[in-house]
């Protein structure tokens, strides 16, 4: 599997979570709102691509004390990001209130803490990218442009479709994480060869 498609695979694992808050920021409008739907975007696809580079930075500062086990923790870290957008989706969220306004403006305090809650994953991606040794710039802007557009995408789903597909789209995402983790384990372990 080559490099690109990996990021690519990551970025979309990653994105579920922000897509999934995309698709309810789309439920809010009567009609989608193109401008707010480009600023969703560029919030959640920003979060995607800085938290990753944060989580590198860090784990640069420590990859020479953990580099005989970097693929355990690879493996470790995405199992759990993915078995927990997993569970989420299974469990639904009780917390989640419904606005019963159309339409509302869009709060930028909102959407800051919202990119946060969804990039937090990205954070311990970008972790293990240092232990990895990849290319932390290309790594970034493909996970940041694969959020910015499928959070475009979700505003458009959330208007049209509703939340009928919500939780599919986080298990799906869930799921990628962990085949990304279990596949960087098998390679290092001598057992799968790409």
């Amino acid at each position: 599997m080559s490099v690109f498609i990996e990021l690519f695979l990551i970025g979309v694992g990653l994105s579920m979570d922000a897509f999934a808050v995309s698709i309810g920021k789309g439920l809010g409008m009567e009609k989608v709102n193109k401008k707010q739907a480009f600023i969703i975007g560029l919030y959640f696809g920003g979060f995607q691509a800085l938290m990753p580079l944060i989580g590198w930075l860090a784990g640069i500062r420590f990859q020479s004390y953990i580099t005989s086990v970097d693929h355990w923790i690879a493996f470790i870290l995405l199992s759990i990001i993915g078995g927990n957008m997993i569970i989420e989706a299974i469990k639904g969220d009780e917390d989640e209130d419904e606005t019963d306004e159309k339409d509302q403006p869009l709060s930028h305090k909102e959407m800051v803490i919202l990119a946060i809650a969804t990039s937090i994953d990205a954070l311990a991606v970008g972790i293990t990218f240092a232990f990895l040794d990849v290319q932390i710039l290309p790594a970034i802007t493909i996970i940041g442009c694969t959020t910015f557009v499928l959070s475009i995408i979700g505003v458009f789903v959330g208007n049209f479709f509703g939340t009928r597909y919500e939780k599919r789209a986080q298990i799906l995402g869930g799921i990628i994480l962990i085949c990304i983790g279990l596949k960087i384990l098998l390679e290092h372990l001598g057992i799968l060869v790409f």
